[in-house]
C-alpha cells in the first residue's frame, strides 16, 4: 500500500522527535549559571580619599623631620619664605604617616593645619626666638611660650606671635612699654594658633597688597636693568 505524503511527513517528525530524545543532554541545552554581580568597591571613609587625594598628599616623607630640616624643605610650601632666614618664628609637623610639613610661621602653620583637617599630628615644633644662636632651635609647641604683640608685626602677620622656650623671656618681651600699650600677652600655644587663625582675614588681605606691590617694583627693576621701557598705557 502506498504511504501518502502526509502520512511520511508525520512519521518522519515522530522520528526525529524520538531521536533528540534519546540524546543526552549537552552543555549547550542547559540554561547559563547566572552571572554573579562584579563586587562593588570598598566604601572610602573622608580622612581615607583625602589621603590620597587632598592637599598634603605630596608631603615629603621622614621619620626624622628635625634633622636637616632646611635641606628636606629649605621654603615655606604656602608663602615661598626661606625657612632658614625666619628660622625664629619657623614651625615644623610631623605627621603619623611620616608626612612633614615645614613653614615660615605660626600664620602658615595655621594654614597647613587646616588643610590637613583629617591627618594624625605624631608632633609640632617651633623655633624658639629667644635663643642667642643664628638659627634657633626648634622645641616642642606645648612646651612654648607664645607672646601675642598687637605693636609690631610678625612673619606673615600683623600681629608678633613669636614663641619662647623660656617664660621669663616671654613676660620681658610682653613687658616693654610699647607693647604693654597695645596689650601684648604670653599664651600657650592653642591660644595663638586660634588668634592666628582669627586675624587670618585681614593677614591674607594684607599680604596680597603688600605682594603686589613687591612684584611690580621687582617688574620696573627689571625693566630698568634690561633696558626695556615699561609699557605705558595709552
Amino acid at each position: 500500500m502506498t504511504t501518502s505524503p502526509d502520512r511520511r511527513a508525520v512519521l518522519g517528525a515522530a522520528a526525529l522527535a524520538a531521536l533528540f530524545a534519546a540524546r543526552p543532554a549537552s552543555a549547550e541545552d542547559k540554561p547559563a549559571a547566572p552571572v554573579a554581580p562584579a563586587p562593588a568597591p570598598a566604601a572610602q571613609t573622608p580622612w581615607e580619599w583625602t589621603a590620597a587625594n587632598g592637599p598634603l598628599r605630596g608631603l615629603p616623607k621622614d621619620p626624622d623631620p628635625q634633622t636637616n630640616e632646611f635641606e628636606k624643605q629649605p621654603r615655606c610650601r604656602y608663602c615661598g619664605m626661606d625657612r632658614r632666614k625666619f628660622s625664629h618664628s619657623r614651625h615644623l609637623v610631623s605627621y603619623e604617616d611620616d608626612g612633614m610639613d615645614g613653614t615660615c610661621s605660626l600664620r602658615c602653620l595655621a594654614v597647613g593645619l587646616s588643610l590637613g583637617i583629617n591627618a594624625d599630628i605624631r608632633g609640632m615644633w617651633v623655633g624658639d626666638a629667644g635663643s642667642d644662636d643664628e638659627v634657633k632651635p626648634l622645641v616642642p609647641v606645648d612646651k612654648a611660650f607664645y607672646v601675642l604683640d598687637p605693636s609690631r608685626p610678625g612673619t606673615m602677620t600683623r600681629v608678633s606671635n613669636f614663641a619662647y622656650a623660656d617664660r621669663a623671656k616671654a613676660d620681658a618681651a610682653a613687658s616693654s612699654e610699647l607693647a604693654k600699650t597695645a596689650g601684648a600677652r604670653v599664651v600657650r600655644f592653642e591660644e595663638a594658633l586660634k588668634n592666628a587663625h582669627l586675624v587670618m582675614a585681614e593677614d591674607n588681605a594684607t599680604n596680597r597688597r603688600w605682594r603686589a606691590e613687591m612684584r611690580r617694583r621687582s617688574e620696573k627693576l627689571k625693566q630698568e636693568l634690561t633696558g626695556q621701557a615699561p609699557v605705558k598705557a595709552p
